[in-house]
């Protein structure tokens, strides 16, 4: 079996039975190696011992005295906010269940970095027997914000954080940045596009982040995200659910809906209501889903034998910022569920 996402971290947790990742030391020394805490050369004695305490004893009590006594109060600061997210996970027990009551206590507070790398892991646990390289580029969707490209009429997915650098530097590193400041014109960004023809390129790629995917409806990748969905969705609720990709919604019982980011919800919240839309927004909405739940009883009662529609949206700016934690918060589910 092809391994992918080592970057996620998934040498570093545990499987339990349920089949959720159990927090474990490695883990946690994980975040103690992070440049935001890591010791550096200048570091004060008191602080390099901190670290290797932790290193030692990753659960180790840290006290506010402790932490007042380092001559670095920025990394003070930075190691209050990674204890706070280690007693949240060591609260919960597994990094699901620390995601799932951070999300319904609608408590995001923590470093979006954090939260990003908890939803990173969790899909390469949940998408681990996947042997599809499509789905799995569908799936960093999830965890990281794509760049949207509509030209010549389709929909082209790349990854932002790397767009962004092939931009400033036309992917010469430090030469491209040289060449930047110097005025010099770049080539414009191109990256590979993922398809059945080069798809078993991705194995060796899928820590770079570096394929872009046609998005557009009938297109493998708009499937392969829905089938990602479904598996993010049973494997936190429980529920078998089917999602197809739709190009409208033409239901005159239209009950329910969840946008997957901020821009989605705000245009269904519109449709639904039949208010008027705002320029672009036709444009925004890339892409439009029909969800039914397989056993419709665990839903609320005026939700059964109805379908629930997702969307996914770009901001003016054509950037998906995609909010999971949207399909497990707004489901159509009875409150004690």
């Amino acid at each position: 079996m092809n391994d992918f996402w080592k970057s996620a971290g998934m040498h570093l947790v545990e499987v339990n039975a349920q089949g959720w990742l159990s927090v474990t030391p490695d883990f946690l020394r994980a975040y103690y190696t992070r440049p935001e805490v890591h010791p550096i050369d200048t570091s004060c004695a008191r602080e390099k011992g901190l670290f290797e305490d932790l290193m030692g004893d990753p659960y180790m009590e840290v006290t506010d005295e402790r932490l007042a006594s380092l001559a670095d109060q920025d990394a003070a600061f930075n190691y209050r906010a990674v204890l706070a997210f280690r007693a949240h996970l060591t609260g919960a027990g597994t990094l699901e269940g620390a995601y799932l009551k951070m999300v319904r206590a609608r408590e995001l507070d923590f470093p979006p970095v954090f939260v990003a790398q908890l939803v990173h892991l969790i899909m390469r646990n949940i998408l681990a027997n996947c042997e599809d390289p499509i789905r799995l580029r569908a799936g960093e969707i999830f965890f990281r914000e794509q760049s949207v490209s509509t030209d010549d009429g389709r929909v082209m997915l790349a990854d932002e954080e790397i767009v962004s650098m092939h931009s400033a530097t036309g992917g010469l590193g430090s030469l491209g940045q040289l060449l930047v400041e110097n005025e010099t014109p770049l080539r414009k960004v191109e990256l590979d596009v993922l398809d059945e023809n080069n798809k078993n390129a991705y194995w060796e790629r899928s820590d770079r982040f570096d394929m872009v995917v046609d998005f557009r409806f009938t297109q493998p990748a708009l499937d392969a995200y829905a089938r990602a969905l479904e598996a993010w969705i049973e494997h936190f609720l429980q529920l078998k659910v089917s999602v197809e990709p739709r190009q409208s919604i033409l239901d005159e019982k239209w009950s329910w809906h969840i946008g997957m980011d901020a821009e989605s919800n705000r245009i269904l919240n519109a449709l639904y209501e039949g208010r008027e839309l705002e320029p672009g927004d036709d444009e925004r909405l890339i892409a439009l889903f029909r969800m039914t739940v397989e056993d419709d009883s665990a839903l609320i009662d005026a939700m059964r034998a109805k379908p629930i529609y997702l969307g996914l949206a770009m901001t003016p700016e054509k950037i998906v910022r995609m909010k999971p934690q949207n399909l497990l918060t707004n489901m159509p589910l009875p409150r004690e569920a």
